[in-house]
């Protein structure tokens, strides 16, 4: 501690009986005063030592008075301060050695030690700068941006995708207070440069967030426009791939950048592109903001140039996380020189708060890195086996559905938790013996043991489970690992204060989500891939598609736009391992109970399945099923069953995976080929082949009949489609796929991406269709192009098209085109629609499908259209006895993880 009320230099008596320094007595003791005039309680100074301190790189010999200093192991006061007169920045904490009687004495100057072991006083407390480095302070800038960094290379470019029409949100309200920062934002962008007034067609709404020192923070809400955005697919480093060139180092220096992202522009006439309105107009960012979604790999590729040549040598670089590693402090000096400098000639400033220098352990990226070691806190895993003893047949289910995840981890788990599974029986009473205890204990030490913690892998796709609970919540990120199985990274488990136990069930599993992308941020921003988050919450499905935002859920919005990642509902039990997390017995709070849901479960349509997880549930429920059981003990008894094989843990009757008798399992196999978006709520018969591919029981037809009839979204989405009873006079069938087609608009719709009608095309041989985006004033010319570029590309010219009688059909261009190509157009009877009813059925089913999905807003329709397309090509048609894809294509869809093709994890 520096201060200037001491006369003199002090040392705390524990640091000399520490380090064993010898002391000096005093001839004369003195007596010592607090700064009201006051004897201190200890009594006379009678002792001092001789001592060497070293401050990075300052060396010097001293002597020191051995008293209690308090908190501070030493005081350096006013006699050392006259002495060095060093130049202190009182604002930011900083003290700069460079007087002359340093120069001379103390730098670069290691005398001999005097006596004792000497204290380890090196600083590792931030927001001290080297005197080494006094040349480069400015790269450690207080303040605000005041100048407009250069174009370059790697200006941000905001690329649309095809036929991406420019969007604009609404004016959110704003506060009083909110106000005010708004009109300082503006002014103070506006006079640096960073922002100009714009006239762009395209335009992101303001929102605030509240930062932890109660200030506001004006953020933009991109999302519309990176949904419209070609990602930038520049990759990350791999983090394991960094550690390796650690592995000589001795000394460490770590610096965090400030304003890394606004220190990078917008490329020149792309700035229309991210301009955002506000009630005092229309302005557009010159500096690359937060929030865009190619950000994060337009930074990593402008920091890789800048340290390009100095990579893995000296310097490791994640973002804006700069590590400088050397064998030796000589060495150590020249590699931070080379890099600050490199720094101040690109302009690129550091946060001193956040640094640290000369150290011989450092934490980055979530990691310790000491000499010759990377270590992980091993809480992260001790977290997750944590729990007391099973009191309940809820506290086991609990276990055994975390245990579930890591069975094909542990050898003989299920021989080790078949005690376990017997009390989870139904009419089974509890009762907790030896035996129990004993399997208790062996899966937890199992699993203590257990490898199951992988290096992540930024290529391949990570899956984050999180779950809350009243009290706590909880996290697991995993990826699937070489042999094709799933292995968790990390876990998070973590209490909440008494603010976030009131928020809402909602709000509490969307805290779940965003501290567990704070804690993996290092893995988890600007993935190409998007993470899959998983969620036992149906209501985080939409959250993308809200409204407004404010408060800590607008400031989560923030945080959450630096990812690409997807949100999708797994019912609880089968999140075992977040939930288990968010409810360990020590994190809750005396009192209280778990709250209700949101909204009812029931009023929620969408959920997606992972089929790895509905094994598990199937594997489980063969347990309870005795039918099961005895088929299973045939088949390891080498008995040859009829029709039956045992395959990876799965009972499969005719090459068809065998369901038990288990009503909850029955029900979430049926529902992953109905409810799930690439199925599209389809009819009985439809849902029942998608099931029979894959799946048997019996009476399966009788289980999908009543669930389909029962579904609520069907109920209230559907309606009749009986036709009253006449002759029915149907054309011709063709005799070649997409010979002959039926076409016509859905107009009025909502505007989704600038688009507000729908283009149905149907081959009246196979029933294939495509569902093509429009505009309800789409003219003949813009028909005939929607034509060859969606259908005559794929399928040819067809022989005849068959249409109602709307201008768009009727007028001279198409004309013109099918005497050109040779093709017969036929239209339909003026107000007779059943002409073309096939394309008009098909109207309704369209439109049916996005009632199904789309959002309370209606503005997401355009997104759904490939998915509605798949779901009734894959869907078997009663007309033509198989999917039309089959037909169409000559193919089934062979893929059927997680359920109906390719949409499933």
């Amino acid at each position: 501690m520096v201060d200037s009320g001491a006369t003199s230099v002090f040392i705390h008596e524990r640091i000399v009986k520490e380090f064993k320094i010898p002391t000096i007595k005093l001839d004369k003791p003195k007596k010592l005063r607090v700064i009201d005039g006051r004897e201190i309680d200890s009594g006379m100074v009678d002792k001092y030592v001789q001592i060497e301190i070293e401050i990075f790189g300052h060396s010097e010999i001293l002597s020191a008075y051995v008293v209690n200093t308090g908190h501070n192991d030493m005081v350096l006061g006013m006699s050392w301060l006259k002495c060095h007169n060093p130049a202190i920045e009182w604002k930011k904490g900083w003290v700069t050695f460079n007087s002359e009687y340093c120069r001379d004495n103390c730098l670069h100057h290691a005398p001999q030690v005097l006596a004792g072991k000497t204290p380890d006083l090196e600083l590792k407390a931030v927001g001290i700068l080297p005197d080494t480095y006094k040349m480069y302070a400015d790269v450690f800038t207080e303040g605000e941006m005041t100048e407009l960094p250069p174009h370059r290379p790697f200006d941000i470019s905001i690329d649309l995708k095809p036929g991406a029409v420019p969007r604009h949100g609404p004016i959110y309200s704003v506060s009083v207070k909110e106000d005010e920062e708004l009109k300082k934002n503006i002014n103070n962008q506006l006079a640096a440069g960073h922002i100009r007034p714009s006239k762009s067609p395209m335009a992101s709404p303001v929102i605030f967030v509240k930062k932890k020192n109660g200030k506001l923070r004006m953020c933009i809400d991109y999302r519309k426009l990176n949904d419209m955005t070609v990602k930038n697919a520049y990759p990350l480093p791999l983090v394991k791939d960094l550690l390796i060139t650690l592995r000589k180092a001795k000394i460490f220096t770590k610096l965090d950048l400030k304003w890394g992202y606004n220190l990078v522009r917008i490329k020149e006439g792309d700035e229309w592109k991210a301009a955002f309105k506000t009630k005092y107009g229309l302005f557009e960012p010159l500096v690359m903001q937060f929030g865009l979604a190619n950000a994060p790999a337009v930074f990593m590729h402008f920091m890789n140039k800048i340290f390009r040549d100095l990579l893995g040598i000296f310097v490791v670089v994640y973002m804006d996380d700069i590590l400088i590693f050397s064998e030796t402090e000589e060495d150590h000096v020249k590699h931070v020189m080379e890099v600050l400098k490199r720094l101040k000639d690109n302009k690129l400033y550091c946060a001193m708060e956040k640094c640290t220098f000369h150290v011989t352990e450092t934490d980055y990226l979530g990691l310790i890195i000491a000499p010759g070691v990377v270590k992980v806190d091993p809480a992260k895993v001790t977290k997750a086996v944590d729990w007391d003893t099973p009191e309940n047949v809820t506290d086991i289910q609990s276990f055994i559905g975390f245990l579930n995840f890591y069975g094909d981890f542990i050898e003989g788990f299920r021989n080790i938790a078949k005690p376990l599974y017997g009390l989870t029986k139904k009419d089974v009473p509890w009762k907790w013996t030896e035996k129990e205890n004993e399997a208790f204990l062996r899966l937890k030490e199992a699993l203590r043991t257990a490898p199951v913690l992988i290096q992540p892998d930024p290529e391949k796709q990570y899956f984050l489970e999180c779950d809350a609970s009243d009290y706590a919540t909880g996290a697991v990120l995993s990826q699937i690992g070489p042999d094709g199985k799933m292995h968790p990274i990390g876990f998070l488990s973590k209490s909440m204060n008494e603010h976030e136990q009131r928020y809402t069930i909602h709000n509490k599993e969307l805290l779940a989500v965003i501290r567990a992308f704070k804690l993996w941020r290092h893995l988890l921003e600007g993935t190409e891939k998007p993470v899959i988050v998983l969620s036992d919450h149906k209501n985080l499905e939409g959250w993308k598609t809200n409204v407004e935002l404010r408060g800590h859920v607008a400031r989560w919005q923030e945080t959450l736009s630096h990812y690409n990642f997807c949100i999708f509902y797994i019912p609880g039990r089968k999140n075992g391992k977040a939930d288990i997390l968010s409810r360990l017995q020590k994190l809750r709070p005396e009192g209280g109970g778990e709250s209700s849901a949101l909204l009812p479960e029931n009023l929620f349509i969408q959920a997606i399945t992972p089929d790895h997880d509905l094994e598990r549930l199937i594997q489980d429920a063969y347990i309870a099923d005795e039918y099961s059981q005895k088929v299973i003990k045939a088949l390891e008894e080498n008995e040859k069953v009829k029709h039956w094989e045992w395959d990876n843990g799965l009972l499969c009757y005719k090459g068809k995976i065998w369901i038990p008798n288990n009503k909850a399992v029955r029900k979430l196999v049926i529902e992953s080929r109905h409810d799930n978006m690439a199925a599209g709520h389809p009819g009985q018969f439809r849902t029942y082949e998608l099931l029979h591919r894959k799946y048997v029981w019996a009476s399966m037809k009788k289980s999908v009949n009543d669930y389909v009839a029962n579904c609520e979204s069907c109920i209230r989405n559907k309606h009749s489609n009986q036709v009253p009873p006449g002759l029915l006079n149907p054309i011709e069938a063709p005799d070649k796929p997409w010979e002959e087609i039926t076409f016509d608009l859905i107009t009025g719709l909502p505007e989704s991406e600038g688009f507000t009608a729908i283009l149905t095309v149907v081959d009246r041989l196979t029933k294939m269709v495509h569902f093509i985006p429009t505009t309800n004033e789409a003219n003949g010319v813009d028909v005939a192009n929607l034509f060859l570029t969606y259908v005559w590309k794929l399928h040819g010219l067809p022989r005849k098209t068959i249409s109602d009688r709307g201008p768009q059909f009727t007028s001279q261009f198409l004309k013109q085109l099918h005497k050109r190509l040779d093709i017969k157009p036929s239209f339909s009877t003026a107000y007779h629609p059943q002409t073309d009813g096939q394309t008009e059925r098909l109207n309704q089913v369209v439109e049916l499908y996005l009632r199904h999905y789309v959002s309370h807003r209606q503005d997401d329709w355009v997104g759904l259209l490939p998915l509605a397309e798949f779901a009734y090509n894959n869907g078997t048609n009663a007309s033509t006895v198989g999917p039309p894809l089959m037909h169409g294509f000559g193919l089934m869809h062979q893929r059927e993880s997680c359920g109906i093709g390719v949409f499933q994890i």
